[in-house]
């Protein structure tokens, strides 16, 4: 059973979710809160897998309260795609973001994914975002560093994952098999201390390997 948390100062919008949510027979709606202060004060006594996070919130907003959520994965609700808060999210932690209209078999969907340990935000629309908003991504000299890091297998398929291919086309153009892929996507994570995919993105803008123009740098 997943066990979800809604976070959003809409109590129609958290009724509609839990609507949703509630016919699903391996999912389960464990909480509920209307700002990102009184979340994290829930989460300090309820077992939550995965938290459905509203991005823009009176009081404290689900940017800072994503910063702040440990264990549950979180998914950032927001109601356009390029969105600068849904971004600052990710960039804190958030596992990926939904629009709030999005269908209620997509919802059901990404949730299962994160709870398994993928990102659910789209590499090439999150590509999108950063190349909208690069100029709040000044270079990382000690992330840059980090990446030296990593073989020369490692950063290829961290550059690959930057620039939005899945685990399937990176395996077809390095002509391995895509457990192997997963195998050096899952090194770079642990060297990088990286999260999830959607991570591994914000970090290739950040520590430079990665420019607007999708071209690496030397």
């Amino acid at each position: 059973m997943i066990r979800v948390m809604l976070v959003d100062d809409q109590e129609l919008l958290r009724a509609g979710f839990r609507m949703v949510l509630g016919a699903q027979p391996d999912i389960e709606v464990v909480a509920e809160a209307g700002d990102g202060a009184a979340a994290l004060e829930i989460l300090k006594t309820t077992e939550v897998d995965v938290v459905l996070m509203d991005v823009r919130m009176p009081g404290m907003d689900g940017v800072e309260a994503t910063r702040h959520v440990e264990g549950p994965k979180v998914l950032i609700l927001t109601t356009f795609d390029l969105d600068e808060y849904a971004f600052a999210a990710v960039k804190a932690g958030a596992a990926g973001f939904l629009l709030k209209d999005v269908p209620p078999a997509d919802l059901v969907n990404a949730i299962k994914v994160v709870h398994a340990g993928d990102s659910v935000v789209s590499p090439t629309t999150l590509r999108r975002m950063l190349d909208r908003f690069a100029a709040q991504l000044p270079t990382d000299a000690p992330l840059a560093s980090a990446a030296g890091e990593l073989t020369p297998r490692e950063r290829e398929v961290l550059l690959m994952v930057a620039r939005g291919l899945s685990n399937m086309e990176i395996a077809a153009r390095l002509e391995v098999a895509e457990a192997t892929v997963k195998t050096h996507l899952g090194r770079v994570l642990a060297k990088l201390g990286l999260r999830d995919r959607a991570q591994v993105v914000v970090f290739a803008y950040e520590a430079g390997l990665v420019v607007p123009s999708h071209r690496p740098k030397g």
